[in-house]
């Protein structure tokens, strides 16, 4: 029994509830795919110590096969070593940085979706666990009816009709249990694997905002990740032209050398070298990297498109939201409440039976769609949320 009680007691500490923030700080605490993209900031990072040092010099030994005897028989050890200009280590050098900055915004990007799946995620779970709630309350309203019904009336054939249909539609109402029961687990395992965390209960309380402002939602795209992220490769790539247009002034290449002669003196060689830009290979990679940012630019356009078009269909989304529920709410509810009030209080035929489901059921869609209402308003709210960089 003591073992049991403990058992017991781990599993209620284990199974603690977490609310929402709690889930979107393990889900940026734990998830993995955030890791991965630390590890390529500091992989850049070593880039960028790798840009500004110099190649590696080169060393060689030769020896002619000339009789020792003669002036021109050496054996020669020769050092050399490449000098960039040092505005080209900068420039490469500002690749790199341009590059750990694009890593950043990636970074960010990643944990505004990653929220934004959290949330509507947990948003999900919200709809269902209300949706099970409120067909949990319907389903001991039909029972409790049809059991007063079978109390105060003889069994005809047409109360035994009526007395089928309400059980018919008990059953229904069970069924849906069921199914909700499944989404339920599978929402909280795909909860589970965003947080990599083993999530078994979440807090989460939904309700119906304001109406939707559309030049309020509008201001906050100057926040949009993706957008940042291609500006941030714009100014990457207007690096990378600096870096091509430089490279039309060639490296020097400084060269010592030391010849030893058996029987003569020895001598020392010194040179200079440089390659000759004159093939138009530079020419040619500016202007390729020159292409590569119009093409930058014509993308940055159409995803500041994309980005406006995905919020005008979800501030659409939200607007609709709002108006079914306040038509629910205000209007539709409160006729199907009092039209279910009236068949409640007078089960007494069969006919009433037959009533009183049929308006069992309407009034259940009713709230199942306001239920779904306030949901969709919340995830349109969420996208965004996302769209305008938020990471809560």
């Amino acid at each position: 029994m003591k073992f049991f009680l403990f058992f017991l007691l781990c599993f209620t500490l284990n199974a603690k509830t977490i609310s929402l923030d709690d889930a979107i700080n393990l889900a940026l605490k734990n998830n993995p795919s955030l890791e991965s993209i630390n590890k390529k900031i500091e992989i850049n990072r070593q880039n960028i110590k790798l840009s500004t040092k110099f190649s590696n010099p080169q060393l060689q030994l030769t020896k002619n096969t000339l009789d020792s005897s003669q002036a021109m028989s050496q054996t020669t050890l020769t050092l050399s070593q490449k000098l960039p200009l040092t505005s080209k280590r900068h420039l490469r050098e500002r690749v790199s940085m341009a590059e750990q900055e694009l890593i950043y915004e990636e970074m960010r990007d990643a944990k505004v979706a990653l929220v934004k799946e959290v949330k509507l995620e947990a948003y999900t779970l919200w709809e269902l666990q209300e949706l099970k709630q409120i067909i949990k309350e319907y389903i001991n309203l039909t029972e409790q009816n049809i059991e007063l019904y079978e109390s105060y009336t003889s069994i005809s054939d047409n109360q035994h009709m009526g007395i089928m249909k309400a059980k018919l539609s008990l059953s229904d109402l069970k069924i849906g249990i069921n199914i909700i029961n499944t989404k339920i687990k599978s929402s909280y395992a795909r909860l589970s694997y965003l947080c990599s965390s083993d999530i078994s209960d979440l807090e989460v309380k939904l309700l119906m905002g304001d109406k939707p402002e559309f030049p309020r939602l509008q201001d906050s795209l100057k926040n949009n990740t993706k957008i940042a992220i291609k500006a941030k490769e714009r100014l990457k790539q207007n690096a990378k032209i600096e870096v091509a247009s430089i490279e039309n002034y060639p490296d020097i290449n400084l060269m010592a050398g030391y010849s030893h002669r058996e029987n003569f003196d020895d001598f020392l060689n010194i040179g200079i070298g440089l390659s000759l830009p004159i093939y138009s290979r530079e020419d040619l990679k500016e202007e390729k990297e020159r292409q590569e940012s119009l093409r930058i630019s014509s993308l940055s356009e159409d995803v500041t498109n994309t980005i406006n078009t995905e919020l005008n269909i979800y501030y659409l989304q939200m607007l609709s939201s709002y108006d079914i529920y306040h038509i629910i709410q205000d209007d539709s509810l409160p006729q199907v409440e009092h039209m279910f009030e009236l068949t409640h209080t007078s089960i007494s035929t069969g006919s009433d039976l037959f009533k009183y489901v049929d308006i069992l059921f309407s009034k259940l869609k009713l709230e199942q769609k306001s239920i779904n209402a306030i949901s969709n308003y919340n995830r349109a709210k969420a996208e965004i949320s996302a769209l305008g960089g938020a990471l809560q």
